[in-house]
């Protein structure tokens, strides 16, 4: 067995490969001890990735040639950077653009003059320039639906879907997947709408748990299923989740389109609801669909934005989640643009007025994951002796086995791996997240 270690740790040069560790026969030393038991088989892995939106794609083009190119060698090159192979879309403007806008103009009731024209001026060339670097799975998400279309007649500021518009607005979806593909981008899987029980001052559509299950059943389930899109309901924050699954789940001609629920973290950790989603509804998928750190919480140390992620994820995967997308792939000095001053951190920032590449702890720590566990990995069985390390431990599909150690705290943790009958001395230390391969 040998094993190799990659570290980041606070005040160090990051995601760092440290010596090889000695392995030693196991003799059965009892703590303070992680065990990893790959014997024993969870969830499936999806992968990793981040959100192409108007924001990003317009503080990319401000960029120079070059660092345009770094940025996108650093989230989707496997060998170069942290290896993303899944990216979200927002059809029509959300709060990470530069304006509200619409596919259509206002009040066409037949679709006609729909169009993305907007979407190629920044929006397809970055993503067309990511997809060099490997497949990636797009997946889209609305914010909301045309201001006429609206029982508030606006985009911002909640509202609902008129009734007499759910067919015209699940056509939208297959206009909107349909002009991608003309463009060469395939859209693997839409979320029926982001955030719905969220008003918000930015672009929002209110759905109750009752109108999105009839929504998918009668008007977007069948439109989709045609198309070979899946369908992800809910695609709001944890505490909920099960509050919106069994009323979706419950009607079995709304659930045989779903393919799974995405969620986002912004309540708190309820990893619990996700555990009680994967033992009622074992066949369905957990995806992390939107995660960020808002400027306006006013964390300083970016070393706590990065553990923040850590921790979730951590969770998350623990508790059958099988794909992790962040929040805006890029984002300018300000924390934006975003037409309603809601300024966001992300784990790659520029300065556009010197053309200047910042990355974040946070892209660190999610790379400690999307780097080393591979597309079709899965989460194997791990035990530990306290609650002040946190762990996952996955099994890729040549064989190898990674798991991944937080440390939140003040202090240095020495620590046993314990895995087949062999032991591996080691040390978590103060503030540090480090990512062990064993090659069997």
């Amino acid at each position: 067995m040998q094993v190799k270690v990659f570290k980041t740790i606070k005040g160090k040069e990051p995601l760092q490969e440290s010596p090889l560790i000695q392995v030693n026969d196991d003799k059965g030393i009892e703590k303070p001890v992680i065990n990893i038991v790959p014997q024993v088989e969870y969830q499936e892995i999806e992968g990793f990735g981040g959100a192409f939106t108007e924001a990003a794609a317009k503080t990319l083009d401000k960029l120079g040639k070059e660092n345009r190119e770094k940025i996108l060698k650093l989230y989707f090159s496997e060998d170069e950077g942290i290896g993303y192979n899944f990216g979200r879309v927002h059809m029509n403007s959300c709060d990470f653009s530069e304006s509200n806008y619409s596919c259509v103009d206002e009040n066409d009731e037949t679709l006609d003059s729909f169009n993305i024209d907007r979407d190629k001026q920044s929006f397809i060339p970055m993503i067309k320039d990511a997809m060099k670097y490997g497949d990636i799975r797009l997946f889209m998400s609305p914010w909301s639906p045309p201001a006429y279309m609206k029982t508030n007649g606006e985009m911002n500021h909640g509202g609902k879907l008129k009734d007499e518009y759910r067919e015209l607005w699940s056509d939208f979806y297959v206009k909107f997947i349909e002009a991608y593909k003309k463009e060469g981008i395939s859209i693997w899987g839409i979320t029926v709408q982001n955030e719905p029980k969220a008003v918000q001052k930015w672009d929002s559509c209110v759905y109750t748990a009752e109108e999105e299950r009839d929504f998918v059943k009668e008007y977007l389930g069948e439109k989709m299923d045609r198309l070979g899109v899946k369908i992800m309901f809910w695609d709001h924050n944890k505490e909920r989740i099960m509050d919106r699954a069994l009323v979706m789940m419950s009607d079995k001609e709304a659930a045989k389109y779903i393919y799974g629920l995405a969620f986002h973290w912004y309540s708190g950790d309820h990893f619990e609801q996700l555990e009680m989603f994967n033992r009622l509804y074992p066949d369905k998928k957990l995806i992390f669909s939107e995660g960020c750190y808002e400027y306006s919480l006013g964390i300083t140390d970016t070393i706590k934005i990065g553990e923040r992620y850590a921790h979730d994820m951590i969770g998350n995967f623990n508790n059958f989640c099988t794909m992790f997308c962040d929040w805006n792939l890029l984002l300018d000095e300000k924390g934006g643009p975003n037409h309603v001053g809601n300024f966001c951190d992300a784990p790659i920032m520029a300065d556009t007025k010197n053309d200047k590449v910042y990355i974040r702890d946070s892209y660190y720590y999610i790379g400690h994951f999307s780097k080393f566990v591979k597309k079709g990995a899965k989460r194997i069985g791990c035990s530990k002796w306290t609650d002040n390390l946190e762990t996952v431990s996955f099994k890729n599909p040549d064989g190898t086995i990674v798991s991944i150690v937080l440390n939140r705290t003040e202090k240095n943790i020495p620590f046993t791996f314990r895995l087949l009958g062999k032991t591996i001395e080691t040390i978590s230390e103060a503030h540090s997240i480090g990512t062990y391969i064993f090659s069997l």
